[in-house]
């Protein structure tokens, strides 16, 4: 029952959005998995400390107009969306929020630690100044 799992999983994962077969890579699986946890316990979190929903929803993709700075080059766009896209930022924001019992830095870097994990889920990683589309991921 397993192994029907895990052929299942390897199945579904080999095919990419685009149509391509990419091949099969565990690392690439792990990472995309550890994404998921990542989103699943700042939701947790979130969920648990009461925040609204409405906020969770608007902010959670805010994170992504920061690709704006691919309007200059793709040098700048790099830096400016990695930067958002990292979790030291998001981290310091819920550290913010629990040193200085301010739940809206903890809601704000809860809803950004999700947003993170969300775009790991999908295969969205860290870019590279070569191209939008070159990730840390899409390198594993």
């Amino acid at each position: 029952m397993v192994l029907g799992f895990i052929d299942f999983i390897v199945l579904v994962y080999s095919f990419r959005m685009d149509g391509n077969v990419e091949v099969f890579s565990l690392n690439k699986l792990l990472l995309h998995a550890e994404g998921f946890m990542v989103l699943v316990i700042s939701i947790y979190f979130y969920a648990g400390n009461g925040f609204s929903w409405l906020l969770f929803f608007l902010l959670l993709f805010i994170p992504d107009l920061w690709m704006i700075g691919y309007a200059f080059n793709r040098k700048v766009g790099a830096i400016i969306y990695n930067m958002v896209h990292t979790y030291v930022f998001s981290i310091l924001l819920i550290l913010i929020g629990l040193t200085f019992s301010n739940d809206m830095f903890l809601a704000i870097g809860l809803i950004s630690v999700a947003h993170i994990g969300m775009d790991r889920t999908f295969g969205y990683g860290l870019k590279y100044p070569t191209d939008f589309k070159d990730t840390h991921l899409q390198r594993i």
